[in-house]
């Protein structure tokens, strides 16, 4: 089912969507409170579950691949078992509409540029953009390795983010399980410390994180749709030990 937001508010860029587990270190055996955020640089608004825009809400563990349970409406959105586990939320597509203005500098400020040049071309640039946008969010607990789960856009940490041990890490993005080139990703922890790259021809890039705490990698991909446009946010966040 599709959902319709007007979001007449909106800021100049998109906002990212990401998985927040109460905690990325829990006891064995803890329950593990996990809640979706929605906003800007990792400052952000809660998301309660809601049935009409999951699509999958999944953990993957040493169990199994099951769905993360919750009750409607609420904040956190689920619940899961402590242990390494690799969580996962795709939604259903929404629909937002913005202005000329403010669509075309959110396309730059995601590093969409050659839609710009695509709206141009279809002499679109002075209109307003009708948009439907999906989430495609993951969360490394525990100290997992990341996998793949099959979602739309999907970024992949090649090595455990865990245990780079200085390294930078690698990451490959797919759209429709194929390698998305030239797309922008973008790392990011609240200490306002970011660092970005584009994927070459084989979907991958590699990125250096510096200190702990939580960070969170993203990155966005748009494709026309008739006469609207589709995007798809991938996002994956993780803890990293240390100050």
């Amino acid at each position: 089912m599709r959902v319709v937001y007007l979001l007449a508010a909106l800021s100049l860029q998109g906002h990212d969507m990401w998985i927040e587990p109460a905690t990325f270190w829990p006891a064995a055996g803890q329950t593990v409170a996990i809640k979706l955020r929605v906003g800007q640089e990792l400052l952000g608004d809660p998301i309660p579950r809601s049935s009409r825009l999951i699509r999958e809400f999944v953990v993957v563990d040493g169990a199994g691949r099951r769905t993360v349970m919750g009750r409607e409406g609420s904040d956190p959105a689920g619940y899961v078992r402590g242990g390494e586990a690799v969580i996962g939320y795709w939604s259903h597509p929404s629909l937002v509409e913005l202005d000329a203005e403010k669509f075309n500098l959110y396309l730059k400020e995601e590093g969409l540029e050659s839609l710009l040049a695509e709206r141009a071309r279809r002499k679109q640039s002075g209109m307003a953009a009708r948009e439907q946008f999906s989430r495609c969010a993951k969360s490394l607990v525990a100290g997992a390795g990341d996998q793949l789960l099959g979602f739309q856009l999907e970024l992949l940490a090649e090595r455990n983010p865990h245990a780079l041990g200085g390294s930078a890490l690698p990451l490959r993005l797919l759209y429709e399980n194929r390698p998305l080139a030239g797309a922008l990703v973008v790392a990011m922890n609240r200490r306002g410390e970011k660092v970005s790259a584009r994927t070459g021809k084989d979907g991958r890039v590699r990125l250096e994180l510096k200190g702990g705490g939580m960070w969170m990698v993203k990155a966005v991909h748009m494709v026309p749709a008739g006469e609207e446009w589709a995007s798809y946010w991938a996002s994956l966040t993780f803890g990293l030990e240390g100050k």
